[in-house]
């Protein structure tokens, strides 16, 4: 059996893009292990107050996301849930980014080391997190791809490596349906090529249709984050006609895949 590490920034992340692929492969018998980098506290409160409002307490925001975040993951059947324990960054240009402590400020080596102690611990096969840009832009997420590889160059055993990625092709498809059952298109052909990726660098497509349900209902968890969410409001039917397959750029691959697989762990004995 394999190990799985997904290497995500802030609570809720992990069911967004590899939902499906963390439950599938937990119920095929593998190890999953879920890092999450920082507590998320400057996501919406649980009483729905953004952070730039007075009342919005940090404190409030984080013991309940890590509730949200540990149903997730029992939905999800994740083995283990690791937490780096990071303050959450905010958005980009936001005067939290550079606070000491936030996960923008602290050196990538050392982030990377205290990722790296969990690399030895569960020894992955695979590891999954952002490309370069993680995905939007935001800090946290690029920041969790900087450490993620500086941790891997320490570590030439680990035999793959995957973005989460979505190709351009589907976020147009995505929205074309949405417009088509009443529901107003979330990307603007500006955004549709800042966060998709390019069909032809998609290395593996997982077919996770048997989980789509898993996935939607790991993401209803974190009900303070995605209560007013477009996905959910397809409903679990469309979700999973939408989402019955996650997509990844392939990295790094010791076993010389070169086809688009349909496995992540294609290769691996």
């Amino acid at each position: 059996m394999a190990t799985i590490m997904a290497v995500h920034a802030h609570p809720d992340d992990e069911a967004t893009s590899t939902g499906g692929v963390l439950a599938r492969y937990a119920a095929e018998g593998h190890t999953t292990v879920l890092v999450t980098c920082t507590n998320g506290e400057f996501g919406d409160s649980p009483r729905g107050l953004k952070p730039e409002d007075d009342d919005h307490d940090p404190d409030e925001v984080v013991a309940h996301r890590m509730g949200e975040l540990r149903v997730s993951c029992e939905i999800l059947k994740i083995s283990h849930l690791e937490l780096l324990g990071y303050r959450d960054s905010g958005m980009e240009g936001w005067s939290h980014n550079e606070h000491p402590d936030s996960f923008w400020a602290i050196p990538v080596e050392q982030s990377a080391a205290k990722l790296g102690t969990l690399m030895d611990r569960y020894k992955p096969d695979v590891v999954i997190t952002y490309n370069e840009y993680g995905f939007y832009g935001h800090p946290d997420h690029i920041q969790a791809n900087r450490i993620t590889l500086a941790a891997l160059e320490q570590r030439p055993e680990v035999a793959k490596l995957y973005y989460t990625a979505i190709p351009i092709s589907r976020l147009r498809a995505f929205g074309e349906a949405m417009e088509a059952q009443g529901i107003d298109n979330p990307f603007t052909d500006e955004e549709r090529e800042r966060i998709g990726t390019p069909d032809e660098l998609i290395g593996a497509v997982i077919d996770v249709s048997a989980y789509a349900l898993d996935k939607f209902n790991a993401l209803a968890a974190h009900a303070s984050q995605t209560e007013s969410s477009f996905f959910l409001e397809l409903g679990p039917e469309r979700f999973a006609e939408a989402f019955g397959t996650e997509t990844f750029v392939r990295v790094r691959d010791s076993t010389g895949q070169t086809a688009v697989e349909s496995s992540l762990l294609t290769g691996l004995t």
